[in-house]
């Protein structure tokens, strides 16, 4: 394991990024049918884990850790997957994903 990943705080925080990611996949397909106050928790997670895969993406790009190097350009190609052109600036998907939460949360505080 690469000096980048042995970090405890990386390694505490790629935890976490998981387990929210867990928890969010798994109630993906109940969301419409949550409470209102449910769907409020779930967009508080969303938001938290963008937050934390941002924060991620910034010790990545600041690391020159081989490993770290490696994901950083796996999370770039990774990019067209998401259906946006193949050397798009990730922040740009940050921002996008921004928007996406701030719609359904306003949403959500409609019903």
């Amino acid at each position: 394991m690469s000096e980048f990943f042995e970090s405890e705080i990386v390694r505490q925080e790629l935890e976490e990024i998981n387990e929210l990611q867990k928890s969010i996949y798994g109630s993906l397909f109940s969301f419409a049918a949550m409470k209102r106050e449910d769907k409020l928790e779930h967009v508080e997670m969303l938001i938290e884990l963008l937050e934390k895969q941002r924060i991620m993406y910034t010790r990545l790009s600041l690391s020159n850790d081989p490993e770290a190097v490696k994901m950083k350009e796996d999370l770039e190609r990774s990019i067209a997957v998401m259906g946006f052109p193949e050397g798009t600036d990730i922040q740009v998907i940050f921002e996008t994903m921004d928007q996406t939460i701030a719609t359904l949360k306003k949403q959500v505080d409609l019903i």
